[in-house]
Order: C-alpha cells, then sequence, then structure tokens
C-alpha cells in the first residue's frame, strides 16, 4: 500500500464490522423506513423521459447542503440526448429545470462523417480538497437519432469539472496510455471514493476488445482542474459475453468493496486492503449459500458508518419475464466478512409497477439507479425508469431510505468538506 493512502485510511473513523452471529437480528433495524417520491412524470409521453439521474451533495448556503443532479433524457436503448444538471436547496423536494451542461453535449468526430461523441453514464461527485464537483461519465458515439452500432469507436472516460461559482470546465478526457484498454477503459456509471488525501479511488472496465472485459482497481489524483490516473491494479477476469462491467467501489471497515454487473446469470465481489490489489471474484450470494439471479445489471453500494448495504436487481417469481429482471429494485446487508447478503435484511426500495409476468412490456425498468448518503438520517436512490416498448416513456424516482441511527459517512451541518473528515464521498 502506498504511503499516502495508508495515512488516508488512518484519518478515517471507522466502525467495526458486526459479529455474524448479531447481524440478522441487529441490521434490519437500521433501515428504519423507505419513502417514496416523482421528482418527474413522463408516462403519458408529453414530457421528457430524464434517465440516469444521480445526485451529489455539496456546501450550501447554510446548513442545509445542496444536492446537485446530473441527468440526461432517453428516447431509446443507449440513446441519450446531452447531459444536464439541476440543482435543490430543500433536501430534494423541488428542483431548478434541468440545464444542459455545454462541455458534456455532442461534438462532431473527425475523419467521420457525420458520427457524432457523446456523452452517458455521468457520476457527480464533491471533491472537498478542491470544492469542486467532479462530473465522470464516458464517450459514446451517434449516427444521427440512433446509437451507432457499427461505428462506435475506442471509449473511454470524459469529465467535466464544476467549480465553486457555479461555472463548467470545458470537456476533458482521462488519459491512460495501456493495450488493456485499447478498445474501452472506463468508469461508467461507477461508485467513486473520495479520501482525506484527496485521491479518488475508483476502478475501470478494461478491454483490448470487444469481449472478454476485465475489471482493475484505479487510484486517480484531482487538483480541482485535472483528473489523472496514478496507478491501475490487477485485473480480474471472467470470460462470459462481454466479461465485467460497471464496478463500483466504497470503502468499509478500512477495505474496499467491489461489485461487478456480468453476463453469466450472476453479480460478483471482490475486496481488497489497498483498492488496487482485489483477491479473486465470489458470485453474490444469500447467507443460506444459495445464489441470487442477477441478468446483466449494475449493483452499487448503499454505505452507512454503521452497515454496509446493496442496492440491486434481482430474478424473482414477480419479475419472471421483464427484461434482465429490472424492477423492482431492491436493498439488504452485506455481511462483510463472508461477502454475502443477508436475506432477513432484505427490503423493496423501489416497487415493481405492474404485472411481471403477463404483461411485462408495461413494467417499468429500474437498472439504471445511482445511491447517496444525502444526509446523516436520510440516503437517497434515484432512478430514471422507461418503458423500451411505449416510446421511452418513463419518471424519475426518489427513494428516501430513514436511518434509525445517523450516518457518520454522510454530510453533516452543512460540513462534510473537511478533508480529516469522517465523510468519505
Amino acid at each position: 500500500m502506498h504511503r499516502r493512502q495508508f495515512l488516508a485510511l488512518s484519518a478515517i473513523a471507522v466502525t467495526p464490522a458486526l459479529p455474524r452471529s448479531t447481524c440478522a437480528a441487529t441490521q434490519r433495524g437500521l433501515i428504519e423506513s423507505i419513502t417514496r417520491a416523482t421528482l418527474w412524470r413522463n408516462r403519458d409521453g408529453k414530457g421528457t423521459t430524464w434517465f440516469h439521474p444521480r445526485a451529489c451533495m455539496m456546501p450550501g448556503g447554510g446548513k442545509q447542503p445542496t444536492a446537485l443532479m446530473t441527468l440526461q433524457s432517453i428516447r431509446g436503448s443507449d440513446y441519450f440526448g446531452p447531459v444536464h444538471y439541476t440543482i435543490s436547496n430543500d433536501d430534494g423536494a423541488t428542483w431548478t429545470d434541468p440545464k444542459p451542461i455545454a462541455a458534456l453535449g455532442r461534438v462532431p468526430v473527425k475523419g467521420h462523417d457525420g458520427l457524432m461523441a457523446g456523452v452517458c453514464d455521468v457520476v457527480p461527485q464533491f471533491h472537498p480538497r478542491t470544492n469542486t464537483v467532479l462530473a465522470l461519465g464516458h464517450v459514446v458515439f451517434y449516427h444521427g437519432p440512433r446509437f451507432a452500432r457499427g461505428d462506435q469507436l475506442a471509449r473511454y472516460p470524459v469529465y467535466a469539472v464544476r467549480h465553486a461559482g457555479g461555472a463548467w470546465s470545458e470537456r476533458r478526457i482521462l488519459q491512460w496510455e495501456d493495450p488493456r484498454g485499447a478498445f474501452i477503459y472506463t468508469n461508467n456509471c461507477g461508485q467513486r471514493v473520495v479520501m482525506p488525501n484527496g485521491d479518488i479511488m475508483m476502478s475501470f472496465t478494461i478491454g483490448a476488445r470487444e469481449k472478454s472485459r476485465m475489471v482493475a482497481g484505479v487510484r486517480c489524483t484531482f487538483d480541482g482542474e485535472r483528473l489523472r490516473v496514478a496507478d491501475v491494479g490487477s485485473a480480474i477476469e471472467n470470460n462470459v459475453g462481454r466479461g465485467l462491467l460497471e464496478p463500483s467501489v466504497t470503502l468499509f471497515d478500512r477495505r474496499f468493496f467491489m461489485t461487478i454487473r456480468a453476463e453469466d446469470g450472476h453479480g460478483y465481489v471482490a475486496t481488497s486492503d489497498d483498492g488496487l490489489r482485489y483477491g479473486p471474484k465470489q458470485t453474490w450470494q444469500w447467507d443460506d449459500g444459495q445464489p441470487l439471479g442477477m441478468s446483466t445489471t449494475q449493483q452499487h453500494w448503499l454505505t452507512h458508518s454503521d452497515g454496509l448495504f446493496l442496492v440491486y436487481t434481482r430474478k424473482d417469481k414477480s419479475n419472471a419475464n421483464v427484461v434482465r429482471w429490472r424492477a423492482p429494485l431492491w436493498v439488504a446487508r452485506v455481511d462483510p466478512r463472508r461477502l454475502c447478503l443477508i436475506r432477513a435484511t432484505e427490503r423493496t426500495v423501489l416497487p415493481l409497477t405492474g404485472d411481471g409476468v403477463n404483461s411485462p412490456n408495461d413494467v417499468a425498468l429500474m437498472g439504471n439507479f445511482n445511491v447517496t448518503n444525502a444526509g446523516p438520517l436520510e440516503s437517497w436512490v434515484t432512478v430514471g425508469e422507461w418503458l423500451p416498448k411505449h416510446g421511452a416513456r418513463g419518471n424519475v424516482l426518489l427513494a428516501r431510505i430513514h436511518w434509525s441511527r445517523p450516518n457518520a459517512r454522510a454530510p453533516r451541518d452543512g460540513k462534510p468538506w473537511t478533508a480529516t473528515g469522517r465523510f468519505i464521498g
């Protein structure tokens, strides 16, 4: 482990994992309740279907943090409009009209007639040391009103920086010259960890070709303007379909945890002491050893200072015919030592609407979602639902997870921003 990483980890106040025998009895009570709201509506097709709604918390004018959310429209499979942002100053109750981020729009690709380079899968995150928001996504290519499946050039991460005054930077590329990423390297849809020393721990999906993609831990430096790759760890492989995709990283009990989308009917989890060298992956299972059926869909971490949770989709009798079982969204407690989910703690975050057996095309999909620690007593799950067979219609939903005990991993009194504090984004 690098000395800077060791010092950064040493500055984090953590709560040890509970003994295995007490997990099921105590962890269900950590989530006190879940309430739900609709932020934007477009089930009737008269407005905009907003997709990829992902929020972060940044300092507000007083004790209340300000929420910034990025989102973009969807009009078909992998066909997204320019990235927008919206602001809430009242704990997510109301939001400003979405405005485009100029740097994350579409630009022509030189030497490729009519091909446009857009941006998708953006995740914003506040960076305390520089008082900026880093919005990181990846490039995607379009020909007219469609996803250019035959013209997807090499894929790479792109980002824009929002400064304290509200201005956004120009579009920038996260450079990484490594043959392992010749076809793709990306952190799309991925959760990242901002360390107290300012470094950013995250993960890449990497591939020299379209299939057999791998994932790896990554450490980046960020000075408020430029994001740079400092180190990339050894890769985890799974040679089925496209391989391993859309990893997300969190930090709990002084260990890094990575959850990984795959294309073999499973999701995977791995851990690391330094965020770079991960141990062997293992399938997501229940605490009784039964595997979860997962169909090429992302999972994300919900991290409380007293416990680690996973938000996910899975196979169930209620969604048997829903595409990739992408509704409903569930949450369950993770046993961090056994790397399994505790079945007794599972709860529905956002329910399936409709009939997932007899009328699956009428069920809104919720496979692209985000998790945000919004405050000591509340975390958010945001998702843009969509109906592929009904003109890509759908609503933007917000689930509020109310904690029974304060979460030291969340903004507090508008001051989550000290580099030596307990909050880790």
